[in-house]
């Protein structure tokens, strides 16, 4: 692949991952809950890189010529961020100085955030609409299911830094202060239940 396109795909990349929506949501109320962000930004990484791995394989191609299957897709991960976000709003994450929590507790944050980017239907559509455009079919270097993977690692790269930056800052500003924790906490939930119910209202519109 040339530079120039690794380049570009990486200055749209972080664009996209730069705008706040769900997985900073997520990445903030975890790291107000949290010692650390870590476990949740691999969460997300994690997430993404199962979609790394669907669309290499060729099973995105699948997933955009099936409007169902894309709509209940992205219906399920609408619903998912409403339940996720009902919770956050009905507990909101405050820095603890309690000890590290326990390993079932991080496999759970690890899952969620999995859950979180794995149907996120912004990582859909980079995946289904925006990485394609970026793939060089005709006279390349690198077979497509190759070149497929090298910009997923791209996202997956782009997404460690700014959620791991995110969760960081989060944690330094807000640890200290409790009231304003719990408000961003809430305030995190809050965009987690209104992305998820525009999302699914707007699925559930063109069924």
């Amino acid at each position: 692949m040339e530079l120039a396109v690794l380049f570009s795909f990486l200055a749209l990349d972080l664009l996209l991952v730069c705008v706040p929506g769900a997985d900073w949501a997520y990445v903030i109320s975890a790291g107000l809950r949290d010692r650390s962000p870590v476990t949740a930004v691999a969460g997300l990484v994690g997430g993404y890189a199962l979609h790394t791995l669907l669309a290499a394989a060729g099973l995105a191609v699948l997933v955009a010529g099936s409007p169902v299957l894309l709509t209940a897709l992205t219906a399920a991960g609408a619903l998912y961020l409403v339940v996720l976000g009902w919770g956050v709003l009905r507990r909101p994450g405050t820095p603890q100085a309690s000890e590290e929590p326990a390993r079932t507790g991080r496999a759970r944050v690890f899952l969620r955030g999995a859950a979180i980017s794995g149907l996120n239907p912004k990582g859909l559509l980079l995946y289904l609409s925006v990485l394609p455009q970026f793939l060089t079919v005709d006279g390349a270097h690198l077979p497509v299911p190759a070149q497929t993977a090298v910009l997923g690692l791209l996202h997956m790269a782009c997404c460690a830094v700014v959620y791991l930056a995110v969760g960081v800052a989060a944690r330094a500003v807000l640890g200290t202060r409790p009231a304003a924790a719990r408000a961003v906490a809430r305030t995190s939930g809050a965009a987690m239940l209104g992305i998820g119910t525009f999302l699914l209202v707007q699925r559930l519109a063109t069924l």
